[in-house]
C-alpha cells in the first residue's frame, strides 16, 4: 500500500488526512506501518482523496498476492 509514500508526496500530516477523512491519527500510523488491515471502504476513500485508482493505491504486487 502506497499510503506514506502519497501522504509524503502531497504533504500532508498524519492528522490533516486523520481530520479529511474522519479516522484516528493512531489508525494511519498502523496502516502506514502495516500494523493493522484496511477495510476496502477506507480504501477506496482513501484513493478518491488522492486521486488515484485503488490498484494505484494498493499496489498491483499486492493484489496478485490476495488469494
Amino acid at each position: 500500500m502506497r499510503l506514506k509514500e502519497l501522504r509524503i508526496e502531497k504533504g500532508i500530516t498524519h492528522k490533516q488526512l486523520s481530520d479529511d477523512i474522519g479516522v484516528p491519527v493512531r489508525t494511519i500510523s498502523r496502516w502506514e506501518k502495516g500494523e493493522t488491515d484496511m477495510i476496502l471502504k477506507n480504501a477506496i476513500k482513501l484513493a478518491k482523496y488522492f486521486g488515484v485508482t485503488l490498484d494505484e493505491f494498493v499496489g498491483s504486487e499486492q493484489l496478485l498476492s490476495i488469494k
